[in-house]
């Protein structure tokens, strides 16, 4: 947790910058989480700089919005104007919310770079309402072309902590072995494609 903590404190006044390539995507990807977020409250997992929250406030009756890293969430409080907005440090692992309090929860382009995937899925479960949506859009790497692949050894080697290498269709498969149905999957054109998934709990048998 820690390593993965230093790389995003390091890289936090350059996010922005980084991700702008992807504006079209994301964009998209707005349009995507408005009508879900709609006067819902809503919590964000690993929130960056804020620009998904940011974006996407003012449709929700409420954001909480959180990263572990203190570099990021100094960034993202730069420029919140929204009282519904409320950012903080926290560990996706270790929630302090209560059991069942969100209508949805938010984690982008995270779980490929969490090295436990699953028991973050399970953490989120549990403060996700029973009838609430989980919206898990990630950049599955495997999708891409050669020049693509590269590039991703190459983030690595400078310290890019990719820990789940997924095709769109492994990515969403491993979403439903983990306890959730998925409702709504889409591919966005980004610099990696980016796969939307859209999920509710599964009935436990």
């Amino acid at each position: 947790m820690e390593k993965r903590k230093n790389f995003w404190d390091k890289n936090a006044g350059r996010y922005d910058r980084f991700m702008h390539k992807d504006a079209a995507a994301y964009e998209q990807l707005y349009e995507l989480l408005r009508p879900v977020v709609r006067h819902k409250q809503v919590l964000e997992l690993a929130t960056g700089t804020g620009l998904i929250a940011k974006n996407i406030v003012n449709a929700a009756a409420h954001i909480e919005a959180t990263d572990a890293s203190p570099e990021m969430i100094a960034q993202a409080k730069q420029g919140n104007c929204s009282a519904k907005l409320h950012f903080s440090v926290q560990d996706m692992f270790r929630l302090p919310y209560a059991d069942r309090s969100f209508d949805v929860i938010i984690v982008s382009n995270a779980l490929h770079i969490v090295p436990e995937p699953k028991k973050a899925l399970s953490e989120i479960r549990r403060v996700l309402k029973d009838d609430g949506v989980l919206v898990a859009p990630t950049f599955t790497h495997a999708d891409n072309a050669f020049f693509g692949k590269v590039k991703a050894f190459f983030m690595k080697l400078a310290g890019f902590p990719l820990h789940s290498k997924w095709t769109s269709n492994e990515y969403l498969a491993f979403l439903q072995e983990n306890g959730w149905t998925v409702r709504e999957s889409t591919v966005l054109k980004a610099s990696f494609p980016l796969t939307y998934a859209e999920c509710v709990k599964r009935e436990e048998a």
